[in-house]
């Protein structure tokens, strides 16, 4: 299996860093796993809503180029379906018997995702509807697609 991230923005972050370092790590002997990144927009605190939809269509479009048409898409958005730990672990494996070996999640950048991207994606998933950092969101799936896995194997770690 093969679960990739694709992300707007270079992690600066030093302990972000080395906290989806050690997930990619864990990660390693379930999948391959890897991150993305596209180039970020610069976007003024004082930008119109066209500019800011001029923003998310250009990181749009950058994300877009980094997925296959074979690979199923998560698009982390606050708008998309909640899913708790285990239902997201058997959805994972569901989606692994189902033919798709390659899975993909998108986290856009500080204005979140295109029309176009959400449109690509073939399903949306929220973690809440608390505004979190682009950046820190990496760590979080990170840590809850790791959790997925071990919920499959029957690991204690989830509880």
């Amino acid at each position: 299996m093969n679960i990739k991230f694709v992300v707007v923005g270079k992690l600066k972050e030093k302990y972000l860093k080395q906290g989806i370092a050690e997930y990619a790590k864990r990660l390693s002997r379930f999948c391959k796993f890897q991150v993305v990144a596209v180039a970020d927009e610069q976007a003024p605190e004082s930008l119109s809503t066209a500019g800011m939809e001029r923003v998310k269509e250009v990181e749009g479009e950058r994300i877009l180029a980094k997925i296959k048409p074979r690979e199923y898409v998560y698009a982390l958005a606050i708008e998309g379906k909640e899913r708790t730990s285990p239902e997201f672990a058997r959805e994972l494996a569901d989606l692994t018997t189902y033919g798709h070996s390659d899975i993909t999640f998108v986290i856009g950048g500080s204005l979140g995702l295109s029309p176009a991207v959400m449109k690509r994606a073939d399903t949306a998933i929220s973690f809440g509807r608390f505004t979190l950092p682009h950046q820190l969101m990496r760590l979080v799936l990170a840590e809850q697609v790791y959790r997925a896995f071990m919920i499959n194997a029957g690991a204690p770690y989830h509880k």
